[in-house]
């Protein structure tokens, strides 16, 4: 015949190992929720930061169209001559625009055509600035030309443009 274990004998083999691994696995669900956390936490920064990049861009965005609406594109200037358009797009986002003179004023040769000796061009660069919060910047670079009425100070055809015509 068989014995069977009684309670007391059962009570006496285990000795609070339940109460350890209950410890052990409350610690592990501890650690794994201050993990996520972190990092729901992290991310929520992440997509601020890169909301405040875009508000930048388009800050700087905005700089070029309003240079491009209202800027003075004179053409009898001096070389370095330049003009800086300001202005808010909202009262946390600024952006501030420049109009330069890269080829230092000079007329350009027009577009090759039929009608090369009827038009100069004139170059202009925008350079604009945008600014957002937590420091955000964004540079953004446009170019622009310009046609003007012919000009004899610019490259005739067949003259050190390496084409030949007749």
């Amino acid at each position: 015949m068989t014995h069977l274990p009684t309670y007391t004998t059962i009570k006496r083999r285990q000795s609070g190992a339940a109460l350890v691994i209950g410890l052990i696995l409350l610690l592990v669900l501890t650690v794994l929720a201050i993990s996520g956390v972190n990092s729901a936490s992290l991310e929520f920064f992440m997509a601020g930061n890169e909301q405040f990049r875009q508000n930048a861009f388009q800050a700087a965005e905005t700089g070029i169209e309003r240079a491009m609406v209202n800027g003075l594109y004179v053409v009898g200037g001096a070389p370095t001559d330049f003009e800086t358009i300001i202005g808010n797009n909202t009262p946390t986002d600024a952006f501030t625009a420049r109009i330069d003179k890269p080829l230092g004023n000079a007329p350009q040769p027009a577009i090759w055509g039929n009608s090369w000796n009827s038009f100069s061009s004139y170059h202009f660069e925008i350079t604009s600035i945008g600014t957002a919060v937590r420091n955000a910047r964004s540079v953004n670079v446009q170019g622009v030309a310009s046609i003007a009425p012919f000009d004899s100070q610019t490259q005739m055809p067949g003259t050190g443009l390496g084409n030949t015509w007749n």
